[in-house]
């Protein structure tokens, strides 16, 4: 008789956390996790004002019926940077999904920068960010999807994609945005969608003293390859990318942050070390 292998048991993944700022030092505060999503310690390449912390989770990748949740709080005058060490990878399904949600209430100035995220062939995502921002907060966020492991020719014929990203200040919708994206459809080779080019990105900026100046300065930067756009609406400036380089639209992210940063924080843009690792 025949003995089948039985599944590995889906990750449920939870981490929380808490910035707060007192005698001129963001320090995180609070910290809780339970499952395979961690934080590393608290870093100050900047000094003391500014925390930096890498999201890490250990398995690497992220399977079927996997589900992860990050919170994130920023309090008033505190300034977090947060990043990872290195790709999402979301997995091939055989059926279950994999969800993960990302949750920040921001008071203080929060940025959010991720290294990219590439969904195998055949995975089924489903990623929600939902962001709450106090009367002055600040925020400046990314997310770089790559359909397929692009780098060894491998397409996005099977498979669903789905993202949903929600954000508010003091209740107030500033932008709602939803996603579905199915492997080998129509949607992924149209010119209305994304014209046959599998990887794309989102940048999002949130503040109070976004105007046309800071918007045009922004449209000078090109992506080194590929297409990038840059939109200001009412307190929120979108930035996309559209391509076959992750490498590219990272490099056009950071060049567009690198704009951002001093305007939102009065602080000149210093990239984690990670990055360079």
């Amino acid at each position: 008789m025949k003995v089948t292998e039985p599944l590995a048991s889906p990750w449920k993944a939870r981490l929380s956390l808490g910035f707060s700022f007192s005698d001129g030092r963001t320090i995180l505060s609070e910290r809780d996790h339970d499952g395979p999503l961690v934080v590393q310690k608290p870093l100050y390449p900047e000094g003391a004002e500014i925390c930096h912390a890498i999201v890490v989770h250990p398995p690497g990748g992220i399977a079927g019926g996997d589900e992860l949740t990050l919170k994130v709080s920023a309090e008033k005058n505190g300034s977090v940077l947060l990043t990872t060490p290195g790709a999402a990878k979301w997995y091939r399904s055989a059926g279950p999904w994999a969800r993960q949600n990302v949750a920040f209430n921001v008071n203080g100035m929060l940025e959010w920068l991720p290294q990219e995220t590439i969904v195998f062939d055949g995975a089924l995502v489903q990623t929600e960010y939902e962001v709450n921002l106090g009367a002055d907060a600040g925020l400046i966020g990314w997310d770089i999807v790559c359909l397929g492991r692009s780098g060894s020719g491998e397409q996005f014929t099977r498979g669903t994609f789905c993202t949903s990203t929600q954000i508010r200040r003091e209740g107030k919708l500033l932008w709602l945005e939803r996603g579905r994206i199915d492997g080998g459809s129509r949607l992924l080779e149209s010119p209305a969608g994304l014209a046959g080019k599998p990887i794309f990105g989102s940048l999002f900026a949130c503040a109070l003293n976004l105007n046309q100046a800071l918007l045009n300065e922004t449209r000078k930067t090109k992506p080194e390859e590929g297409y990038g756009a840059v939109t200001l609406l009412p307190g929120i400036l979108l930035a996309r990318y559209l391509g076959d380089s992750s490498e590219a639209a990272r490099h056009y992210f950071i060049a567009l942050w690198r704009i951002l940063r001093p305007a939102l924080s009065g602080r000149e843009a210093s990239e984690p070390r990670i990055w360079r690792t």
